[in-house]
């Protein structure tokens, strides 16, 4: 500022200075040419008196430095003391010629083709017609004032050297109060009247800025707290590849400390999928691949920042898709059993319906045969339907309407459709226990109940047990199925829930099993927040619990 003030104020002195020097030219220029004029005036007048008197001889006879020409009333040169008269045109359009001719005498100033300088020509009409010119050239007066000049250059130097040791004085006075302001409390400096407005707006400003600050870092710390609760891990880089801002998901998922400031990112992970997709990123181009890192599958993200349509930054993204893949992996598999479970009662019913048509059976045996295709395709049927009943527990229950259940009437319901399936395999079937209320899909938890029965009995001894409990706790309802059966081996227990699996596979093709009983139990527990317990011991038998708490809905 102080050299912004000091630069204007000489220049405002050397503007006057040198607008000072140019009218004082000016005037002195003009002055000695109004002189100059006025002695050509005389000198021309009396020459004029000295021809009409003596004629050609005075001119003869006359020194001067300034040209004579002595001109004819129709414009014919007569004489002239610097050419030859002869060789000279017609001077009859000459202004002061033509004025002189007019009114006895005339002036005129151009530049003159023969003296090749601006001229001042003054002309005098005699008594005869004819006219007597002089023409002095102007150098004579640029000489004056180039003469003029150095000392006139002197005192401008003098004057500019004045001036910036004033203006350099003036500027720290000037200055003094605004370096000496409070910026912090600006309304409370001494300074000038004339920036009283300009503190205020300071003060204002102060104030906004503050309230900016408060807002930044406000929204900072919830910035902070939802990135920090955030599952999903983000980083934010810079066009050379250097950490700008990062959550603790990020460092989780990558298993990676937390970077230095201004750091590479690839300090974080030097994995060729992860430098694949920050390279592209930086390169303006959008990437998606995929990693493993610690036992889990992070889906990476990377898409760039653009200013001006050229890379500025990157932002890159992980997701855990562990579970995702995971639930396409057993996808992948279910479809697979399925295809592999549907697919062996069809052949068993197309094989043998094609030698019943080809006419390889006899008579007797043709029973038989439709007997196993009717156990086939009521296998098949079980399997379809309990398809369904999972494809509706995966898409939350297919729009029914949850009602209230009595499990106890429920557990007498499914008690009835099974009693003769566990008369037919010498097991006694009871329920006992109290009424209890829940809130869920009556289908859905009969299914269920069905499901846990059905498998007690299936898997039972002859003259085994199947006792169905119902217990109205405080905090929760519970459910239970006891069996005395054959019981699921330890390294089994945690896998019988999943579709389609089978302890003993043999055992279960014999009795019809299709291998999603327990998967359906499992999925609808879940549909309903409740939970499954289960209780084996190899060879004496098996306890599931389904606990309901009290908070439904």
């Amino acid at each position: 500022m102080a050299k912004k003030i000091f630069r204007s104020t000489m220049a405002v002195g050397l503007w006057v200075l040198l607008l000072s020097a140019a009218l004082f030219m000016g005037m002195l220029y003009q002055y000695f040419t109004d002189r100059f004029t006025r002695e050509l005036e005389a000198e021309a007048w009396l020459v004029a008196r000295g021809v009409e008197s003596m004629g050609m001889d005075y001119l003869d006879g006359l020194q001067t430095e300034n040209r004579v020409t002595w001109v004819a009333e129709d414009g014919t040169v007569l004489y002239d003391n610097m050419a030859d008269e002869s060789s000279m045109e017609n001077h009859a359009d000459r202004e002061e010629i033509q004025e002189a001719l007019r009114s006895s005498q005339g002036t005129a100033r151009r530049e003159s083709a023969t003296l090749s300088q601006l001229t001042i020509y003054v002309a005098h009409r005699l008594e005869d017609g004819t006219v007597i010119r002089l023409a002095g050239s102007q150098s004579t007066v640029m000489h004056l004032l180039l003469a003029m000049a150095p000392p006139i250059v002197l005192i401008l130097i003098v004057t500019l050297l004045f001036a910036a040791a004033l203006s350099s004085r003036l500027t720290k006075r000037l200055i003094r109060p605004i370096l000496e302001l409070d910026l912090e409390h600006p309304e409370e400096s001494e300074v000038y009247d004339e920036l009283s407005p300009l503190l205020t707006r300071i003060r204002r400003q102060n104030d906004t800025i503050q309230e900016q600050m408060d807002q930044l870092r406000q929204q900072r710390q919830e910035f902070t707290a939802l990135t920090e609760n955030m599952s999903e891990g983000f980083l934010l880089l810079d066009a050379k590849g250097r950490v700008l801002s990062y959550n603790s998901g990020a460092l989780r998922l990558l298993g990676a400390a937390p970077p230095p400031e201004e750091a590479n990112v690839l300090t974080l992970d030097r994995g060729d999928t992860f430098q694949q997709v920050v390279g592209q990123a930086l390169d303006g181009r959008r990437s998606q691949l995929q990693m493993e890192r610690g036992g889990r599958v992070i889906q990476l993200l990377g898409d760039p920042v653009l200013r001006d349509g050229q890379p500025a930054g990157a932002v890159l993204v992980l997701l855990d898709i562990t579970e995702r893949e995971q639930g396409e992996r057993m996808r992948r598999e279910f479809t697979a059993n399925v295809s592999h479970e549907l697919k062996t009662p069809l052949t068993s019913i197309s094989g043998m319906a094609e030698i019943m048509k080809d006419g390889f059976v006899k008579p007797e045996d043709i029973q038989g045969f439709a007997a196993d295709i009717y156990k086939e395709s009521q296998r098949l049927i079980r399997l379809v339907e309990d398809i369904i009943h999972l494809s509706r527990l995966d898409e939350g229950g297919g729009g029914l309407e949850q009602q209230e259940i009595d499990l106890l009437d429920l557990a007498h319901t499914v008690e009835d459709r099974l009693q003769a399936l566990a008369s037919q395999d010498q097991v006694t079937l009871s329920v006992e226990g109290d009424h209890a209320l829940i809130r869920g899909l009556p289908s859905i938890v009969e299914e269920m109940v069905y499901n846990l029965c059905d498998n007690a009995i299936k898997y039972n001894r002859p003259e085994g047990a199947v006792t169905v409990r119902v217990a109205d706790g405080p905090d929760a309802v519970t459910l239970s199925v006891e069996d005395t059966g054959i019981g699921i081996p330890e390294e089994d227990q945690e896998r019988v829930f999943e579709r389609f699996y089978r302890v003993d596979k043999s055992h279960s093709k014999a009795i019809g099993g299709t291998g999603l009983g327990l998967s359906i139990v499992k999925h609808g527990a879940a549909l309903h927040s409740a939970r499954v317990e289960l209780d084996s011991v190899s060879g004496k038998g098996t306890t599931v619990r389904l606990i309901f708490p009290r908070e439904q809905g």
